[in-house]
């Protein structure tokens, strides 16, 4: 099996490591600057060389940000691992911080998928807008009963786009007009 930082030359300066890993060069120079990256060497020149183990160093470090770890945070998790005493005891740390994360990131889908569902259900319910022919005022469409629509029953994402909203009017979130739009969520 072959990995893609195999193809790697042995040594890169750092303009050329930062394509081949996707970053800046200024995004490097700031991960070796809170020490989650370390060049391996330096040419004669001066300048910073990287090699195959410091590409998978650096998209394991991309990785972990694009799960939701800030940098500060993973400079955190590496100066716990790398202080831990056995290899054990680092795994049963990074375990911690990646159950943690697990349930964080479970939350923050929990509440993506009901941003969702509001953004169908208004979507749906305006498709209806959409064909109106009345002559409603906009603070009068929560008693429009066209296209489908009830009187006072509308989405929590159109009901507070009026200030003066009938006070008999009830939203709700579970609002489903079928239409195309609705059989993706």
């Amino acid at each position: 099996m072959t990995n893609s930082l195999d193809k790697i030359p042995k040594r890169l300066q750092v303009g050329e490591f930062a394509k081949t890993v996707g970053k800046t060069v200024r995004a490097l120079h700031l991960y070796e600057e809170l020490g989650l990256l370390k060049p391996v060497g330096r040419s004669k020149g001066g300048f910073r060389l990287y090699d195959a183990q410091s590409a998978e160093r650096a998209k394991w470090i991309v990785k972990l940000q694009g799960i939701g770890f800030t940098l500060a945070q993973i400079q955190g998790f590496v100066a716990d691992l790398e202080g831990s005493h056995t290899g054990s005891s680092a795994t049963v740390k990074a375990r911690d911080v990646f159950e943690n994360k697990l349930v964080e990131l479970r939350q923050q889908i929990s509440k993506l998928q009901g941003c969702e569902s509001d953004l169908v259900d208004a979507l749906n319910y305006l498709e209806g807008c959409a064909k109106c022919e009345s002559d409603f005022t906009p603070e009068n469409c929560q008693r429009c009963d066209q296209n489908g629509h009830e009187p006072g029953r509308v989405p929590e994402l159109f009901s507070g786009m009026t200030e003066n909203c009938d006070e008999g009017a009830t939203t709700t979130n579970t609002y489903v007009q079928p239409t195309a739009l609705g059989s993706e969520g």
